[in-house]
């Protein structure tokens, strides 16, 4: 995977990345971690990145973070992973296609 510009910047927005996990677990929104985060912020919020941008505008975006753009984030996201039944036997998807199992 390619390095996202912003990346140095990861060490030094740490204590803001994890506040805001925080927050959203205490919203009810499940465990978040800083790279799930951090992941949204790269791929979705900050696809073009500015040359020399402002370390606090940095902060500003992080905080400013809503939950529901970043639940849709990991939703879609997980819609594409791969394949979902990669690991998935056979026979355990005819029982759960068909409600019988072949051994």
């Amino acid at each position: 995977m390619e390095r996202h510009p912003y990346d140095c910047y990861f060490d030094l927005l740490t204590p803001v990345l994890n506040s805001k996990c925080e927050e959203l677990e205490l919203l009810d929104y499940g465990k978040v971690s800083n790279q799930m985060l951090w992941s949204y912020l790269t791929r979705k919020k900050w696809k073009k990145a500015q040359d020399n941008p402002c370390f606090s505008a940095l902060v500003n975006e992080v905080l400013a973070v809503k939950p529901g753009d970043f639940m849709n984030f990991q939703t879609v996201d997980a819609f594409r992973s791969p394949n979902w039944f990669t690991e998935v036997e056979e026979g355990d998807l005819n029982a759960l296609l068909y409600g019988e199992r072949k051994i």
